[in-house]
C-alpha cells in the first residue's frame, strides 16, 4: 500500500545512512495523548474515542490461526491511513506445529504511532489471545494495565490441561492486574456465517478476520483494503472470500455494538516524521529484492539469481522470480553448493550474479565463494542470518554468522561485508553491495537477518534519478603489448586505482582466457605455483579489499562531550537508537554511530574509537564485532550480547548504557 506525505521533514540528530533522520529524543512518549468526544460516523453514538500517540498490538495463536495474515492486514491498512510503524512477525520453524501447544505459538507484533519510532515495541499494550498457548506464552510480556482479547471458546479443560492450566486463567484471579475482555470469537465467527453454507470446521477459520475486524474497529483502521484483499486472495472460491468479508464486518460491529468495548482509540498519521514522497510498507526481504532489481537496472545488466530455498532467504527467491519482465532469471538448485555454482557461472557471463541464503548455507557455499574471490568476478552473497549453529532457530533472529562472512573460507580470500540496519534500509544496502561487487569485480556479504528480513516499516519509494549509476565497463579487445609488439587480453591486468581486473564476457573476440581454482600468474592469468608470485596474488586481492572506498562513520552527538559510545552494527539500529533516546531524554549525554560496512572498516574508525572512554558494542551473538574491534584497534570495547533469537528491547539497552555512565 502506498500513501502520499507532503510535509516537511522534522530535522533531527544526524545518522551513518544517508536518508536516515532520527527524530527528537523520546522514541516512547506518554501514550495518552488526550482524549476528545465521539467520531462523527464511524462510531457508536455514546462511546469515547480516546486519541493516543502509539499503540503496541500483538496477535497470538496457532500457526494455523492465521495470526501472520492478521497482522499483515493490520499493517497494511495501518500504512494506508499513514502512521509510522515497526513489526515483529514471530512464528515456529515447524510447518504446523502440535496445536494448542506453546511450541505452536505465533506471534505478530505491530508498532504504530503519530511520530517517528524505530522498533516493534518493547511490550504490547493490546494482547488478542486466540487459545490458552496463546495466552501463557505472551502475558508474561505484558505491563500492567494492558488489554488482553481473549477467545473463550477455546478455554476448555483439555487445552488449559495441554499447557499447564489447572483452572481457568480467567477465573482464577490472576489476570486481575490487565483489562480483560472475554469474547467467544469461535462462536461469534460461525453464527455470522450461518448462512453461508459452510460447515463449522470452515466457518471457525474466519475467526482470525473477526478479530481483525474488532482490532480495525478498536483504532478506526481503514477497512476497504483488506474487504478488497480478501476477495482478491479467495478469488477462485467467492463463497470463502464473502464468508471472511461478513466475519471482518461482523468483528467491526461486534466492536460497535458490544458494551464490553465502551473506547475506541485514534492513533492520528505521523505526516511530520516523513520528507514529503510516495511511502509503502515493505519488509526487508522484499526491499532487499527490490535493491537486487534495481541495481540490475542502474548496471543496465540482467540479474540472475542462482538459489536453494532456506528460510527466512526463501522469500527473496519468491519475490524475484516475480519479476521476468526486468530481466530477472531465477534458478532453484538441487542444493545450495549449485546454487552458488550456477551464479558464479552467471557472473563469469556478463551477469549481476546473486546466491541467497542462510546460515547453514554459507557454510556450503564456502568453497564456491574462495573461488569467486580467486577468479575475481563481482558476486552478492546474501546472507539472511538465523539462529544457529546447525539448523539451530530457522524462525529466529541473530548476528552470529559475521566472523563466518570475514574468515570462513580455506586460504586469505577477503570478502568485502555490508549489513543494512532496517528492513526499508535493505533496499540501500542492496544497491552498495552490488556497487562494490561491480567496481573491484568482488564477491560481496550482504548480512541481513531474520528481524530484519520479515520485519517492516514504511519506505519512501525512490525517483529513478536518486539511484546510483553502476554501469560497468567490459573488456572489448586486447589490452597489453608484448615485448614483440603483439597485442593481447591479460585477464589480470588490473586498475590503477580499484585493483579490479577486467571483466571480458565469454565469445568476445580475442579475449579468451582461462579461469579455475588454481593460483594464476599476475597479469596472465596464467597457472601459476611460483611462491612469489602466490605472495603478491594474495596481497594484492588484500590490497583491493583493503582500498574499496567505504564513507566515513557518522557519530551522533549532539553535545560533543560525551565520554560513552554505543556502536552497533546490522539490525541493532533500531534497538539501540530508541535506547539512546531514552537516556538523552533524561538529561544524560551519551554518543552513537553505526556501522554499515564491517569490511573494510571506515578509515575513521579507529580515531573515532580513540576519542571515547567508553565504548559498547550491542550485538546479537556471543561479542563478534567486539572480537573484530579489539583486534584491528587494540580498544577496549565493552560487548552486551544477547542469542535468544529475538531482538534487543530498548528498555534493556537503555538500562545497559546508563549502567555504563554511572560506572
Amino acid at each position: 500500500m502506498t500513501s502520499q506525505v507532503s510535509s516537511p521533514a522534522e530535522q533531527a540528530d544526524s545518522a551513518e545512512q544517508p536518508g536516515f533522520s532520527p527524530p527528537p529524543a523520546g522514541d516512547e512518549p506518554s501514550r495518552l495523548a488526550g482524549q476528545r468526544g465521539p467520531s462523527s460516523g464511524d462510531t457508536a453514538p455514546g462511546k469515547e474515542v480516546r486519541r493516543l500517540d502509539r499503540v503496541i498490538i500483538r496477535f497470538a495463536g496457532d500457526s494455523g490461526d492465521g495470526m501472520q495474515l492478521t497482522g499483515d492486514r493490520f499493517t497494511s491498512e495501518t500504512a494506508t491511513f499513514g502512521n509510522d510503524l515497526s513489526t515483529l512477525p514471530n512464528f515456529p520453524a515447524e510447518i504446523r506445529a502440535p496445536a494448542g501447544t506453546l511450541p505452536g505459538v505465533s506471534s505478530f507484533q505491530l508498532h504504530f504511532a503519530d511520530h517517528d519510532i524505530l522498533t516493534p515495541g518493547d511490550a504490547p499494550d493490546v494482547l488478542v489471545a486466540m487459545n490458552p498457548a496463546a495466552l501463557k506464552a505472551n502475558v508474561g510480556d505484558l505491563p500492567p494495565g494492558a488489554e488482553i482479547i481473549v477467545n473463550t471458546d477455546e478455554f476448555g479443560k483439555r487445552p488449559m490441561a495441554k499447557v499447564g492450566y489447572p483452572v481457568s486463567p480467567l477465573e482464577d484471579g490472576s489476570l486481575d492486574a490487565y483489562r480483560v475482555h472475554p469474547v467467544p470469537l469461535t462462536t461469534l465467527t460461525v453464527e455470522a456465517l450461518k448462512d453461508f453454507g459452510l460447515s463449522r470446521k470452515e466457518a471457525e477459520r474466519s475467526k482470525n478476520m473477526f478479530a481483525l475486524g474488532l482490532l480495525s474497529w478498536m483504532y478506526h483502521r481503514p477497512t476497504q483494503g483488506t474487504e478488497a484483499f480478501l476477495r482478491k486472495k479467495f478469488a477462485k472460491k467467492p463463497q470463502v472470500a464473502e464468508a471472511n468479508v461478513a466475519a471482518f464486518r461482523a468483528g467491526w460491529n461486534f466492536g460497535e455494538t458490544t458494551e464490553d468495548f465502551a473506547v475506541s482509540y485514534e492513533v492520528a498519521p505521523a505526516a511530520s516524521a516523513f520528507p514529503p514522497g510516495t511511502y509503502r510498507n515493505i519488509s526487508g526481504n522484499l526491499a532487499l529484492a527490490y535493491g537486487l532489481i534495481a541495481a540490475s537496472r542502474q548496471a543496465d545488466l540482467p540479474l540472475y539469481l542462482g538459489s536453494y530455498p532456506i528460510t527466512p532467504a526463501s522469500d527473496i527467491l519468491h519475490e524475484l522470480s516475480r519479476h521476468k519482465n526486468f530481466g530477472v532469471r531465477t534458478f532453484q538448485a538441487e542444493d545450495e553448493i549449485a546454487g552458488i555454482g550456477a551464479a558464479l557461472g552467471a557472473a563469469f557471463g556478463g551477469a549481476l550474479a546473486v546466491t541467497t541464503t542462510s546460515g547453514p548455507g554459507v557454510a556450503l557455499k564456502s568453497e564456491t565463494i574462495g573461488l569467486a574471490v580467486s577468479l575475481e568476478l563481482p558476486l552478492l552473497i546474501v546472507d539472511i542470518q538465523r539462529g544457529g549453529p546447525s539448523t539451530g532457530l530457522p524462525t529466529k533472529t541473530e548476528q552470529a554468522d559475521l566472523l563466518q562472512a570475514m574468515y570462513g573460507r580455506n586460504g586469505e580470500a577477503p570478502v568485502p561485508v555490508v549489513a543494512p540496519s532496517t528492513p526499508a534500509d535493505c533496499f540501500t544496502a542492496a544497491l552498495d553491495a552490488a556497487r562494490i561487487a561491480l567496481t573491484y569485480r568482488t564477491p560481496v556479504f550482504l548480512l541481513s537477518d531474520g528481524y530484519l528480513a520479515n520485519g517492516s516499516e514504511p519506505w519512501r519509494i525512490p525517483e529513478a534519478d536518486e539511484l546510483p549509476d553502476l554501469r560497468v565497463r567490459f573488456a572489448t579487445a586486447p589490452n597489453h603489448t608484448l615485448a614483440d609488439g603483439t597485442e593481447v587480453f591479460w585477464p589480470y591486468k588490473r586498475d590503477p586505482q580499484t585493483l579490479a581486473r577486467p571483466w571480458a564476457v565469454p565469445g568476445t573476440p580475442g579475449l579468451e582466457h582461462r579461469i579455475g581454482g588454481i593460483e594464476k600468474q599476475d597479469g596472465t592469468g596464467n597457472i601459476s605455483y611460483d611462491p612469489a608470485n602466490h605472495d603478491h596474488m594474495v596481497r594484492t586481492r588484500q590490497a583491493k579489499t583493503d582500498n574499496i572506498a567505504v564513507p566515513d562513520i557518522a557519530v551522533d552527538d549532539p553535545t560533543g562531550d560525551a565520554n560513552t559510545l554505543i556502536l552497533g552494527w546490522g539490525s541493532t539500529y533500531g534497538p539501540v537508537t530508541a535506547a539512546v533516546r531514552r537516556v538523552r531524554a533524561e538529561g544524560r549525554t551519551v554518543a552513537q554511530a553505526h556501522l554499515r560496512h564491517l569490511n573494510p572498516f571506515p578509515e575513521n574508525l579507529g580515531q573515532v574509537l580513540a576519542r571515547y572512554e567508553k565504548v559498547v558494542v550491542p550485538e546479537m551473538n556471543l561479542g563478534q564485532l567486539a572480537t573484530l574491534l579489539r583486534a584491528k584497534y587494540l580498544a577496549p570495547v565493552r560487548s552486551y550480547t544477547q542469542v535468544s533469537g529475538m531482538p534487543f528491547k530498548a528498555e534493556q539497552l537503555a538500562t545497559v548504557i546508563k549502567e555504563t555512565l554511572d560506572d
